[in-house]
């Protein structure tokens, strides 16, 4: 597959289609001004300032197909993907509650086995939700709340920095979906020592942005948090971390259960490469952050433009980016 290939099926893809339904919708919600609702969009949880951190406050919803072909890895990888956004803001996971609506309580029990097997694994208990056993068809959306005493985030990236990618490669497809298991059979301690790594890395400041890489792909994920830190970004093709056996088309795409994008500092690269090294965690530079509002990819001495963000939004409304800015909701005073 050629570069422009892989470039169209890029922009074609399911998750970049997803990912793009994000600023009508918050164009929808907003009202304009200081009267707007939106507040910090962009980044993968709200933080809310709290004492000496940040509460941190999340949502994800299942796509149907996956809860109606595999119920028991949709209400696992609800409670996992969730997790997966506490701790790319530098977070640790508190709690999660779900909402969950079924044809009965039939076909409920392999979703919530799922999820009660992810929350005995990563040590997060369900606290709470909400249920109807009289719906059509089984649908199922988790929300989990989190804490950080030092951010990572989407909008910290900045231009002459290093774009690293960190991911387990200790997995296997899903098939037929982009989703790269490497969860579900690996030991609970090893899982929750491997996910506590981006909260030591925003502790110990050789880190401020990062992003979980999402249905968007690895690409997509890219774009996201350049168009959140206004800056652009190339990706290397040929330096993913990747298995030998899997064609760079479909690694784009992946969907894994560890894995992030990183912007760095030079300086702290070797650093931060080898906290994931010291858990068997593949960690690389895949490409630079710099200033022209671009998402490139280069192969074999070529370069393409996935997309220009002076030319056409992704996930925040053109006349939303200034509002969009990283801004911590303010703590509520107590009553």
């Amino acid at each position: 597959m050629t570069l422009d290939d892989i470039v169209d099926k890029l922009r074609a893809s399911r998750g970049v289609a997803h990912k793009a339904d994000i600023a009508p919708m918050l164009a929808a919600l907003d009202v304009g001004g200081a009267d707007s609702v939106v507040r910090a969009a962009g980044d993968d949880c709200a933080a809310i300032p709290d004492g000496d951190g940040y509460l941190l406050f999340a949502a994800e919803g299942m796509v149907s197909d996956l809860i109606e072909a595999m119920p028991w890895f949709a209400g696992y990888c609800s409670v996992l993907v969730n997790v997966s956004d506490v701790c790319a803001m530098g977070g640790r996971p508190i709690a999660v509650v779900d909402v969950i609506w079924s044809d009965g309580l039939e076909p409920a029990a392999p979703v919530l086995e799922g999820m009660a097997a992810a929350a005995r694994q990563l040590g997060v208990p369900i606290v709470g939700g909400h249920s109807n056993a009289r719906s059509e068809r089984t649908q199922l959306a988790v929300a989990i709340l989190g804490r950080a005493k030092r951010l990572l985030s989407s909008f910290a990236a900045r231009p002459g920095e290093k774009l690293l990618m960190a991911v387990d490669l200790r997995g296997a497809f899903v098939e037929p979906y982009p989703y790269w298991n490497a969860a579900t059979e690996a030991p609970a301690q090893r899982l929750r020592g491997d996910l506590a790594v981006l909260a030591e890395l925003a502790e110990s400041g050789l880190c401020a942005a990062a992003k979980d890489i999402s249905m968007a792909g690895i690409a997509g994920t890219a774009l996201m948090m350049a168009e959140c830190s206004r800056v652009g970004v190339r990706i290397d093709l040929d330096r993913l971390p990747k298995p030998a056996d899997v064609p760079l088309a479909r690694w784009l795409e992946i969907f894994p259960s560890f894995g992030y994008l990183l912007s760095v500092r030079e300086d702290d690269v070797a650093a931060v490469i080898g906290r994931f090294e010291a858990r068997d965690i593949a960690c690389a530079v895949i490409g630079e952050v710099h200033a022209e509002p671009a998402v490139d990819l280069r192969l074999d001495g070529q370069t393409r433009s996935v997309w220009r963000l002076d030319a056409q939004p992704f996930i925040l409304p053109a006349d939303r980016r200034a509002a969009c800015a990283f801004a911590p909701l303010p703590a509520r005073s107590a009553v």
